[in-house]
């Protein structure tokens, strides 16, 4: 060691020895960097390297005065590493033999303590990569002091989890499921978060297990993980809900135009209450009071019973949900956490990282045309799409074995055959200051194409509009619980595809997602009709979607709205609806969004 530096005598503690908040520091050697000044105060840890001014640290030039520091929130884990060798900065050749010898003296056996924490990628913010920081010292009992008083600051991280019920998918995506959990099992045994594992055997096992488990089994777990895609987090999602929650169910179709039909004959033409074209549209005011009266609930296996409604939407607590990807797409974690990554999932969780989700509740009333209704319900935590969206996922189950790469194959397929449909849609339409219920105005240079365009707020970690929300509250959004001036619209016609996004659905084919300034948490679902046009106008609005920075909602076949809830009814030949990855037959359909219903460990796209 240098001469006047004395590693055993350069220990400090202004704090209580007790676990107080106070500071504490100390000379150490960091490994690979040399000897450093560690301290650590309310917020985390910092050191300052103490070795020769302008020697080379971890690649990078350092000066005496340089620093570095980590937060307890960004540290996972601090572990004992024994006894053993804290090696010498990494020179360059320039300084190698210079340096040698002084530096062969410094590298020497002592006992060594490792912290646990995470970097960001330079050029991708999101992306999270393991980072781990060896202090050696002398002294045995002063490398325990520093394990115990960072390790009690752990501790105080409250919202960390500490059971977890994990379901893994092991022929999710690229079948790859169960190896992604083998590989990011090793970080949850190393912060000493203790999980109980199922490994699932054939399709609806994790639904089966989630709808069946006891609300006080439950509640012993901090939170619930699906490894796996989009579609097997709905199944667990829709597990968990359709057993516990209970809120008013959507106007059906019928209820929905009758009722608004009936306020609305004051105020419009008969002439009206028939719509034929897809750009005609019919405009009603908010639905009669008594619609909302007498509601139905569902029951565990999804159809509905009559209950009053409850104080609480919730039979118990909610426990966080997290997601660690292993699917084809991955839109919910790419929109939760900004990178289609399992390490970086996994930090997400393990720090405790928090943040809500809206749902989008969906209700089948009739299968068919000739069926009697039987309300029947499902959840969505990211979209539902019908017509092309539908026909994909519908077509790509035959080619399961070809892995994510179906989609591309089926998509062209479905584009080529450019089947439309005839279907009914009418959607609450919402008009105040913050909220425009279409994105754009209609002014064309194109026959097909409109030139304004949109400020986009893009959505991101600690989102004001997803924050404007008190506390993450349910907040049933049926029509009349709205005080901003409201009416509901109707459109007829024939379409390639409808789409209601709950989130931007950013993934690897759509860079910017359907809807580019959706928001995790903003009230409201995302409504995208395309009406029936040309192969190469449609081919334009695919290859805007496909490209960042594209506008693919700006052709004048394209509705775009913002909406609390709407209604759907086919006609003649149906395709599918496609909820999350999984298909849902329905001839009449209603949705309604509920603001913050899911708790999810994630912090959102760092941008």
């Amino acid at each position: 060691m240098e001469e006047g530096r004395d590693v055993d005598s350069s220990f400090s503690n202004s704090g209580d020895d007790s676990g107080g908040d106070g500071g504490l520091s100390g000379c150490f050697f960091l490994d690979h960097v040399g000897e450093v000044l560690l301290s650590r105060n309310h917020h985390g840890l910092s050191w300052k390297c103490l070795d020769c001014e302008g020697t080379t640290c971890l690649g990078i030039r350092n000066c005496e005065n340089s620093e570095t520091e980590i937060k307890f929130s960004d540290i996972y884990a601090v572990e004992f590493v024994s006894y053993g060798l804290v090696h010498s900065p990494k020179l360059g050749l320039r300084h190698a033999k210079e340096c040698f010898r002084e530096r062969l003296l410094n590298t020497q056996e002592m006992y060594r303590f490792t912290v646990h924490g995470f970097q960001s990628s330079p050029k991708e913010p999101c992306l999270w990569k393991l980072a781990a920081f060896t202090f050696g010292h002398m002294d045995l009992q002063t490398c325990q002091t520093w394990i115990d008083q960072l390790n009690y600051s752990l501790i105080k991280e409250v919202e960390r989890p500490r059971n977890l019920l994990v379901f893994v998918h092991p022929k999710s995506g690229k079948g790859n499921g169960s190896k992604i959990w083998e590989t990011v099992s090793k970080i949850f045994i190393r912060a000493k978060v203790n999980t109980k594992v199922i490994v699932t055997e054939r399709a609806g096992h994790a639904f089966d297990v989630m709808a069946s488990i006891q609300n006080k089994e439950l509640h012993s777990y901090d939170g619930i993980i699906a490894v796996g895609g989009d579609g097997f987090f709905n199944e667990i999602l829709n597990g968990y809900l359709l057993s516990r929650l209970k809120v008013p169910l959507p106007p059906s179709p019928s209820d929905s135009f009758n009722s608004a039909q009936s306020r609305a004959s004051s105020s419009v033409a008969e002439s009206g209450d028939a719509v034929h074209e897809t750009d005609q549209k019919e405009h009603y005011p908010l639905l009669p009071d008594s619609a909302q009266e007498v509601m139905n609930f569902r029951t565990v296996n999804g159809s509905c019973e009559g209950i009053e409604y409850p104080s609480h939407p919730f039979t118990g607590g909610r426990p966080r949900f997290g997601l660690i990807p292993a699917g084809s797409t991955d839109a919910i974690v790419m929109c939760t956490t900004g990178a289609r990554d399992p390490v970086t999932s996994s930090l997400h969780i393990i720090l405790g990282r928090k943040l809500f989700l809206d749902a989008m509740q969906v209700v089948r009333w009739k299968t068919a045309s000739t069926s009697t209704i039987e309300p029947y319900i499902r959840y969505a935590a990211s979209f539902a799409g019908y017509g092309f969206y539908g026909d994909v996922i519908s077509e790509s189950e035959k080619y399961r074995w070809m892995g994510p790469k179906r989609y591309d194959y089926v998509g062209t397929k479905i584009f080529l055959k450019h089947r439309s449909y005839e279907a009914e849609v009418t959607y609450e339409e919402v008009e105040s200051e913050n909220c425009k219920a279409s994105l754009h105005s209609r002014s064309k240079t194109w026959p097909f194409r409109n030139t304004s365009r949109s400020e986009k707020i893009l959505c991101r970690a600690n989102c004001s509009i997803c924050n404007s929300k008190v506390g993450g509250n349910i907040v049933s959004t049926t029509p009349n619980s709205c005080p901003e001036k409201t009416r509901w619209c109707r459109t007829k016609g024939r379409f390639l595809s409808i789409g209601a996004a709950v989130m931007s659905n950013r993934n690897e084919r759509a860079p910017d997602g359907l809807v580019v300034d959706a928001h995790l948490s903003d009230g409201f679902l995302h409504l995208i009709l395309i009406k029936d046009c040309s192969r190469p106008k449609y081919l334009w609005h695919l290859t805007e979607l496909a490209k960042r920075g594209g506008e693919p909602l700006n052709f004048e076949f394209v509705e775009y709205h913002k909406t609390r809830a709407f209604t759907f009814t086919s006609f003649g030949e149906e395709s599918v609806w496609n909820l999350d990855g999984e298909i849902f037959e329905a001839h009449q359909l209603s949705a309604q969004v509920l603001r913050g219903l899911i708790p999810l460990f994630a912090s959102g796209p760092e941008i």
